[in-house]
């Protein structure tokens, strides 16, 4: 095997590949990322028996030939390298990566003990890659982080005929966003639950691709894909019930409040400065014109701040945790959020003043006295 490709294009290829790889691996090869050089490109693989991930590279190939290396030592070595055509070479039993005067030996692992990688199942249709990324983006904050709960763990993907929608909740917030699609089959009407950090990976790496095609097996196959230029993604579902999260989205509002994305967040940052922890809530006082801020009470330090804001319906004071309330805030996508309340001791909705495509609900902190 021999090898000559673009430093930047290698390192960009090889560092997608790597997030795949396990942190710790069932056996030594699967700390491995395949390189495959054939025809005039190369393909970097790496497989952790639950999630594969391949991208590919147009390269000069000299020589053809498969090995398997260091997925991360080769991620770490192909960043570090200066910017000139890199050549790798297969010596025996070590690739040699040369690049300008730099030269780096890496001992490769048994080719015949590396597992063959999932095939892509059946398209199920395709996405704008822009859109696709920014949706994956404001559910997966709601996701839990939790491993003991698996199926909190998940974005639920549903999939109709003509839109996806995604949801996403650790049972104190739930985000959701539907997003037009071109589906393959009119008919479709699936779901699965995908692990929220694979999707969160993958929309950020999309970059400016224009599409992302998603690949989804029968009921009994258990696996999605998604490929988008020259990178794929295979993944196990998750098993479980996913909550019944359209229950929990209130159908009504007796107050309605409208203000400034940007401004609110700044509000809270500051608030939340004199908040002894970070669970600490603040309080968030709605009434004709305007919302209070507050946070810190008795002996403690305190802060307050007060923010225009339009507001319909009943006033309502009501507490929230503050890094949660950001989240939500921080990847809204409108210049103006909308929140909407039933009561005090009941979930709250954001959403875009704008649109309705996405929403947040968020749980109350509930306060003495």
């Amino acid at each position: 095997m021999k090898i000559r490709v673009e430093q930047s294009e290698l390192s960009e290829a090889i560092g997608w590949t790597a997030r795949t790889l396990p942190m710790r691996p069932a056996t030594p090869v699967l700390a491995g990322v395949k390189i495959t050089a054939s025809a005039d490109s190369l393909q970097l693989s790496a497989f952790d028996l639950e999630v594969a991930g391949q991208s590919s590279v147009s390269a000069v190939i000299d020589e053809p030939g498969v090995a398997v290396v260091s997925g991360r030592l080769l991620a770490d070595i192909a960043k570090a390298l200066p910017a000139q055509p890199v050549e790798l070479a297969l010596d025996g039993s070590r690739v040699t990566v040369r690049c300008g005067r730099a030269t780096f030996g890496l001992p490769t692992l048994p080719v015949e003990d590396y597992p063959a990688l999932p095939e892509i199942p059946p398209l199920a249709g395709e996405v704008a890659a822009g859109v696709f990324s920014d949706a994956v983006a404001q559910v997966a904050i709601a996701a839990s982080r939790d491993d003991t709960l698996p199926v909190l763990t998940g974005i639920r993907v549903e999939l109709t005929a003509d839109s996806i929608n995604m949801a996403a909740t650790d049972r104190y917030r739930l985000a959701v966003r539907q997003i037009p699609w071109q589906s393959a089959d009119p008919s479709i009407d699936q779901a699965a639950l995908v692990k929220a950090k694979q999707l969160a990976d993958l929309g950020r790496s999309l970059g400016s691709t224009d599409t992302v095609r998603l690949a989804l097996g029968g009921d009994d196959d258990g696996r999605i894909g998604f490929t988008s230029a020259r990178r794929e993604l295979v993944t196990r579902l998750l098993s479980g019930d996913f909550p019944k999260y359209q229950q929990l989205l209130p159908s009504e509002a007796h107050t309605v409040a409208v203000t400034n994305t940007h401004d609110l967040m700044e509000s809270v940052k500051r608030v939340k400065l004199v908040a002894a922890e970070r669970t600490t809530p603040i309080r968030l006082a709605f009434s004709d014109g305007e919302v209070l801020l507050r946070a810190g009470t008795g002996d403690d330090a305190q802060a307050s701040e007060s923010l225009e804001c339009s507001v319909e319906g009943e006033p309502i004071e009501i507490a929230f945790n503050p890094d949660y309330l950001l989240d939500g805030l921080g990847v809204l996508g409108d210049d103006s959020v909308k929140l909407s309340f039933t009561t005090a001791m009941k979930p709250a909705v954001l959403s875009g003043a704008e649109s309705g495509d996405y929403r947040y609900l968020l749980m109350p902190v509930r306060l003495g006295g």
